[in-house]
């Protein structure tokens, strides 16, 4: 149980995807000028880190022993698929969400920290639970990553901010902060 807990908070806080491994900066960037836009976007990459974990573990068990050669082809092809059906199901059943998210919802595809959970999670050998844990760990940590930056970007809108830093500028300042403070945790569980 211990070791659940250490891939889980080792996930969330020390090699955090987003602030540590700089994994998915495209929606970091983009979706974070709304609290609620960027908690919605990173429960549907959580939704994507847990499927995706789920089905690359089957797929390297029982499929890519016999041909470790395919594994990044059909690493790919799942998360496209997930994503896809994803898509699908927020546009019909949230279609406000939808509108949103806009162009970032299918962008999941191309989030780098999904492939990464996949390669990760195989080159890591992690069991079915361990891989669960890792998903739920990596997709709490993007929410979080999200969630964070998201709400220094609506308190800046409401502050005085010089003109010259309004834009890009003053939010990658923001973000290294935010990068370095979780830096901070990389010595945690060292002896």
């Amino acid at each position: 149980m211990s070791n659940l807990a250490w891939i889980f908070v080792s996930t969330l806080l020390v090699n955090n995807f987003t602030l540590v491994m700089f994994l998915g900066l495209c929606s970091f960037f983009g979706v974070t000028a709304k609290i609620e836009t960027a908690w919605r976007l990173g429960l549907a990459n959580t939704f994507v880190l847990i499927i995706t974990a789920v089905c690359v573990w089957v797929l390297n068990v029982y499929i890519l022993t016999r041909a470790p050669y395919l594994r990044t082809i059909a690493f790919i092809v799942v998360i496209a698929s997930v994503v896809q059906i994803l898509e699908m199901a927020v546009k019909k059943y949230f279609p406000v969400l939808f509108r949103q998210l806009g162009i970032y919802l299918p962008l999941i595809t191309t989030n780098c920290a999904i492939l990464g959970l996949a390669l990760f999670q195989t080159s890591r050998r992690y069991t079915f639970v361990e891989g669960i844990v890792f998903a739920l760990g990596a997709g709490a940590g993007l929410t979080l990553a999200l969630s964070l930056l998201a709400s220094i970007r609506e308190r800046m809108e409401v502050t005085d901010v010089p003109l010259i830093a309004r834009r890009m500028g003053l939010v990658l300042v923001a973000a290294s902060c935010l990068s370095l403070a979780f830096m901070g945790f990389a010595g945690m569980g060292s002896q």
